[in-house]
């Protein structure tokens, strides 16, 4: 599996059903609404990498009112059990 994170900025106006339409597309998992530089996150998780180029260049950057997107592939994941693991003292 392939894990995409999408920084996306969006017309300001529009926010909200930017959002809606991202988080319809097949492969979008998750859209957050953030502060800060850009609007919404969006997760993509497909099984291969031209499957993020389909998801993102194909349809999440056609969609009306997207200005601009950034997109970032994940190494690898960290659940907050393995967070938990790598910073235990073993003091249990």
């Amino acid at each position: 599996m392939i894990t995409a994170i999408v920084f996306v900025k969006a017309e300001v106006d529009r926010i909200p059903e930017v959002a809606e339409a991202i988080a319809a597309l097949e492969g979008v998992t998750e859209v957050y609404s953030v502060t800060g530089q850009i609007d919404l996150v969006a997760m993509v998780r497909v099984r291969r990498h031209d499957d993020v180029a389909h998801v993102v260049a194909d349809q999440l950057n056609k969609v009306e009112g997207v200005k601009e997107t950034e997109t970032h592939i994940a190494f690898r994941a960290y659940s907050r059990h393995d967070l938990e693991s790598a910073f235990s003292l073993g003091l249990d």
